[in-house]
């Protein structure tokens, strides 16, 4: 079921995502967990300028499928509108990969692209990490182990409609059962393929599952967004609570009628005009304070 999914959700040629655009493509090889290949796809503004805010981008697919042009347009928009220079990172996926490994290929990336911010063009003091569904998860894990490791300063993190809990206990997460783009038994599939018999167990890294963070106070300023027929919505609503209790600052939208990653789905509709609209907002505002 896994290779079959894979196949159904390849990306297009990053040549025809890029069409239109302002915007230019390299590739590199940059060590992950355990010293493992991990390649990153870069992605720069045309011209020369001073140094520019550096995003770091994870993709969704469960993390178990996916690759780093999944949803690229996201990040290729923001490159282009905030001169940013944007990484999106080609994790290794379970269940060949069990977990650790996701989110530390995405830490070793965070920290490669730390350490040669001038070189890659970026200002160090602006470095933000972003994710949409399991790579959302992953960002937030990423900006734990930056805190925790005292690691690469971000300066925020933009985590579109995470997967933050291998629990799989909410009221949305039974909610959203048989229907939509990503349910109940997706989640599972997607944990177990990364956790194994671990799944659901007391023993999970909170990195992993950051939901299980017991404390999210000096972290960067996020913004959270979900539709409120989304599985994880009631992780993401839990999340930004538990960031504001602890003293952190959370930008929070559930968006009425909205289904899992709605905005890839159907990016015309008014609703999710809404969405990339505010989203966008923010992090203007982020670069611009």
């Amino acid at each position: 079921m896994i290779d079959a999914l894979r196949i159904s959700t390849a990306s297009p040629p990053i040549e025809e995502t890029l069409q239109g655009h302002a915007v230019s493509h390299r590739e590199v090889s940059v060590p992950g967990h355990q010293g493992a290949d991990v390649i990153v796809s870069i992605f720069s503004p045309l011209g020369h300028g001073d140094l520019r805010p550096g995003i770091v981008h994870l993709h969704g697919g469960g993390m178990f499928m996916g690759d780093r042009f999944t949803g690229v347009d996201v990040l290729i928009d923001w490159v282009e509108r905030f001169q940013a220079v944007g990484i999106s990172v080609e994790y290794r996926l379970a269940p060949e990969h069990r977990a650790p490994t996701q989110v530390e290929d995405a830490y070793a990336a965070l920290t490669w692209v730390a350490d040669r911010a001038p070189d890659l063009g970026i200002d160090p003091s602006r470095l933000i990490v972003s994710g949409a569904s399991a790579g959302g998860g992953l960002a937030a894990g990423v900006a734990l182990l930056a805190r925790d490791r005292r690691g690469p300063a971000l300066f925020g993190q933009v985590l579109m409609y995470p997967m933050l809990d291998d629990r799989n206990e909410t009221v949305s997460s039974h909610q959203v059962n048989g229907e939509g783009l990503f349910d109940r038994t997706s989640n599972q599939t997607g944990w177990n393929a990364v956790l194994g018999a671990e799944s659901g167990s007391s023993g999970v890294s909170m990195y992993v599952a950051p939901a299980r963070a017991p404390f999210l106070g000096a972290l960067p300023p996020a913004l959270i967004e979900v539709g409120s027929v989304d599985v994880f919505r009631d992780e993401n609503v839990a999340y930004a609570s538990q960031i504001w209790a602890d003293g952190g600052v959370a930008e929070l939208h559930v968006w009425p009628g909205g289904f899992h990653a709605f905005d890839g789905a159907a990016p015309q509709s008014a609703l999710a005009r809404a969405m990339i609209g505010t989203r966008t907002a923010w992090l203007g505002r982020l670069l611009e304070a």
